[in-house]
């Protein structure tokens, strides 16, 4: 079945001069996913999202919002996205509730409960009598988050949404895309450079990496492609080594410098090397399995590029 695309882009590219920020970057960001977008600092995440919210244009290649291109039906789809890029625009001695009252107006949005309904959903109602001056980053992260989500758009488009939230603030602003993504079928892209909590919020991940796409695949892929190690610290390493040479020739092993012993992709389940060294009289001190982490894969992925 043929995937209906919210986000597609064509070869985008886009310079600063002899900078090239965006090489022909292609993204696919599928109707009602959670896209998520990693890359480091001067990757050109934020000149990618830039792009597709209409701040600055392409110099080659093309953008496609919910299948549509052109700038007639572009400026059109983007009236149905909320973007949060950069620090949302605030008028400091404004409160939080005239804030968002102001861009419910300047939106078109009928009905002043939304202003009410949305502070509330964003976790920043009691907040809403305090000055923009006055607010925290996260804070102001929140009301920027309101103001991308008080024309009940179908696309959200995020850049950093979680930067200066604590870890309570990050949970509960997780659980929200979750809910926005599930219940009112939002299709969300979001950057960050917390790239953990990128694994736990989004289902499909995009790899930028100067200006280039590495790779793009659903999290189900990702899990596959992140290796699994399991941990052996024994009192003779050497032995146990030689053991697992003639007992798991498949194996991909090595001694690390704490006389551990490190297997990568274990073929069997943990408990089959416990009893290996039971039963040829080496003691066992500790066993550890562990996936290898999103930061890992990138840092591999980009090493294989360079």
């Amino acid at each position: 079945m043929q995937r209906t695309y919210v986000i597609e882009t064509k070869s985008a590219t886009k310079s600063y001069g002899s900078l090239l920020a965006l090489d022909r970057v292609s993204i696919h960001v599928a109707q009602g996913s959670i896209y998520g977008l990693i890359g480091d600092n001067g990757a050109g995440k934020s000149t990618l999202l830039k792009l597709l919210a209409g701040h600055i244009s392409t110099d080659s290649g093309e953008i496609l919002l919910f299948g549509k291109s052109g700038e007639k039906d572009l400026r059109r789809c983007r009236r149905q996205t909320g973007t949060i890029i950069e620090q949302p625009g605030f008028f400091p001695g404004m409160t939080a509730e005239q804030m968002l009252e102001y861009y419910r107006i300047q939106k078109g949005v009928p009905g002043r409960e939304k202003v009410e309904e949305t502070l509330n959903l964003t976790g920043i109602w009691e907040k809403r009598k305090c000055k923009c001056k006055t607010l925290s980053l996260g804070q102001k992260q929140r009301l920027g988050l309101a103001i991308a989500l008080i024309s009940q758009p179908q696309l959200l488009i995020l850049d950093e949404p979680i930067n200066g939230l604590d870890p309570s603030g990050i949970i509960e602003l997780r659980s929200l895309f979750h809910r926005l993504n599930q219940e009112k079928n939002i299709t969300i892209l979001l950057s960050s450079h917390i790239l953990t909590e990128l694994q736990q919020t989004a289902d499909t991940f995009g790899f930028l990496h100067k200006g280039q796409i590495l790779e793009e695949l659903p999290a189900e892929k990702l899990l596959e492609k992140c290796k699994t190690y399991l941990t052996i610290l024994v009192n003779d390493p050497q032995s146990y080594m030689a053991l697992l040479d003639q007992q798991t020739a498949k194996d991909s092993c090595r001694a690390l410098p704490d006389q551990s012993i490190e297997i990568t992709n274990p073929k069997r389940e943990p408990e089959f090397y416990s009893q290996l060294a039971a039963e040829h009289g080496i003691l066992i001190r500790g066993l550890e399995q562990r996936h290898a982490s999103l930061e890992e894969y990138f840092i591999n992925l980009k090493g294989g590029k360079q």
